[in-house]
């Protein structure tokens, strides 16, 4: 059945070829779309009578008296998968516009079948996206569940880890195309489950491999290449089918986990972070207030502090970094020790400061 914002779009597409009048009819003899949108809800009888001979009818000028609410010109049915689901009709000498007929219906019929396509395609990706959403939820499958896992042709016993790979937020993987040319990758197996997650996350439930490490860098940087932006992943443990919800978790603490120099991290490298993603955020802002607060007015001291911890406390590189002499980074440095009372020098109030930074959210209000 056509809907009307695919009928406007076969006239939008169609109007591109054809300056004449265009209406867009439904199997009832409905017009549902036009170039005139006077004529549009209003009955074709022409249509009609296509629709149910399945043939193109050719409407002259006496026609008009007859049949109602027709103009001259042609009707053309259109099909898909061998059904009639609608008629266009062109309005004019049917002489005149005849041999524009096949063309126009050609292009019509191919853009039902993309429409089609698209929503079949996002209609399982949905269907993935809740069905794993369950899947991390549920403490007890019941046959409903197994139903929809058969449906969507997924092993429930399989040992798995998880992979979760983030774009910037705002940016988005949603094109059909794209996402296409992802479920595809060649090194994905057939027990392999890659799905959407949100409009900035992909899923990728990997079948367990010895060779994951290299499978997990191989797919980051595929999706690197395709996406052409950058791209964060982390990657859970292997797991048994019934606790994934385990690897997913530890896939989005190694995600949480990542750095400025690595943006592929391993939940099982992850040593101080495990211990981080325990603490509540309330602690965490807490926590942010009575040590660094006063700096985040000052970005630059911010950006000082990374710098050192990043360069492993050299002053020397972390001023070659910053390109500032080292006068400069000695000021800094004080200037920190003054506003927080905690001495980066110090082993023990840096490694205060190194929490602190761990824990910083940018979009935290103090």
């Amino acid at each position: 059945m056509l809907i009307q914002e695919l009928a406007e779009k076969i006239i939008t597409e169609v109007r591109k070829l054809l300056d004449e009048d265009i209406i867009v009819v439904d199997t009832k003899g409905q017009i549902i779309a036009s170039t005139d949108p006077i004529r549009v809800n209003t009955f074709h009888e022409g249509a009609l009578i296509a629709s149910q001979k399945k043939e193109k009818l050719i409407i002259s000028e006496a026609d008009q008296q007859i049949l109602k609410g027709v103009k001259a010109g042609i009707n053309l049915p259109i099909f898909f998968q061998r059904d009639v689901v609608g008629v266009i009709g062109i309005t004019g000498n049917p002489d005149a516009v005849s041999p524009f007929g096949e063309i126009i219906r050609k292009m019509t019929e191919l853009l039902i079948s993309e429409s089609y396509v698209t929503e079949q395609f996002d209609w399982q990706s949905r269907s993935m996206e809740a069905f794993l959403l369950d899947w991390i939820q549920l403490k007890e499958w019941n046959e409903a569940f197994l139903e929809r896992a058969k449906l969507l042709h997924i092993d429930l016993n399989v040992h798995r880890q998880v992979m979760i790979a983030e774009v910037a937020k705002g940016s988005s993987i949603l094109h059909r195309d794209l996402w296409l040319s992802i479920l595809s990758w060649q090194e994905r197996t057939d027990t392999d489950v890659i799905t959407r997650w949100g409009n900035n996350r992909i899923i990728y439930l990997l079948t367990s491999d010895q060779n994951y490490h290299d499978k997990a860098k191989r797919f980051h940087q595929f999706l690197l290449d395709r996406l052409k932006m950058e791209v964060s992943m982390g990657v859970g443990l292997s797991v048994p089918p019934k606790d994934i919800n385990q690897s997913f978790h530890q896939a989005e603490r190694a995600l949480h986990a990542k750095n400025s120099t690595c943006d592929l991290i391993f939940d099982e490298d992850l040593a101080l972070e495990m211990i981080l993603d325990d603490i509540s955020q309330q602690t965490k802002d807490d926590f942010i207030k009575r040590t660094i607060a006063p700096l985040l007015e000052d970005e630059e001291l911010i950006v000082t502090l990374k710098k050192l911890i990043e360069n492993h406390f050299s002053l020397k590189r972390t001023s070659e970094s910053l390109h500032v002499h080292i006068n400069t980074l000695h000021y800094r440095l004080k200037k920190i020790t003054e506003m927080t009372h905690l001495n980066p020098r110090n082993i023990d109030d840096l490694f205060i400061l190194y929490l602190s930074l761990q824990f910083l959210d940018k979009h935290l209000k103090i």
